[in-house]
């Protein structure tokens, strides 16, 4: 069956799910052949209970307007974690999630879905009716492999801009999240790339 890949940034507080907030995810959807199919933006309202991490927040002074971006008019975390799984069902594919990296990105997503809709990020086959249907793509993971990097040399600041389309890195999670999904449509279209890091 054709597949879809959830390319997704996410911008936090701190940076333990649950003891901190999410602050706002981006997601674009990338077609198997690498053509862009739509986008997703949020911003969520922190949760009852949690706190600001002092370093995090360190971060988020030196980035004023990223800052903003992650914090104008916030929704209701249920809401939007129910809006999110509602355009991923609704994509003709089969969606895989995928990040720069998995194991930054992916530990947020599925805290919310657990916490909202009590399923997790990634289920086993038996499930019949699960979001994700197959393992998350770690693309910082897919360039190292791709390229023959070093996975310390997977950077969005140490990448051709070509790879990311142009698109600024910004820290507000949808631009992110556009760079990172044209860096997959790259590699999707172009199956020899020859690193010229």
């Amino acid at each position: 069956m054709p597949y879809v890949y959830i390319v997704t940034d996410c911008e936090f507080d701190g940076p333990t799910p649950g003891t901190n907030s999410m602050l706002s995810f981006g997601s674009v959807a990338v077609s198997a052949s690498g053509r862009i199919l739509g986008e997703f933006e949020a911003v969520l309202e922190s949760l009852n209970g949690a706190v600001n991490d002092p370093a995090t927040m360190a971060f988020w002074r030196e980035h004023p307007e990223a800052w903003a971006a992650a914090t104008r008019n916030p929704q209701p975390a249920a809401i939007v974690v129910d809006q999110f799984v509602n355009w991923v069902r609704s994509l003709d594919d089969e969606p895989i999630f995928a990040a720069h990296p998995v194991a930054l990105d992916g530990p947020w997503i599925d805290f919310y879905l657990k916490r909202f809709t009590d399923r997790p990020l990634l289920e086993g086959p038996w499930i019949s009716d699960r979001l994700f249907k197959h393992a998350p793509l770690c693309l910082m993971s897919m360039v190292a492999g791709r390229t023959g990097r070093g996975q310390w040399e997977c950077d969005v600041d140490r990448y051709p801009s070509e790879w990311l389309g142009a698109v600024e890195h910004t820290h507000r999670a949808i631009d992110d999240a556009r760079g990172y999904a044209n860096l997959l449509s790259f590699f999707i279209r172009n199956k020899d790339v020859r690193d010229t890091a």
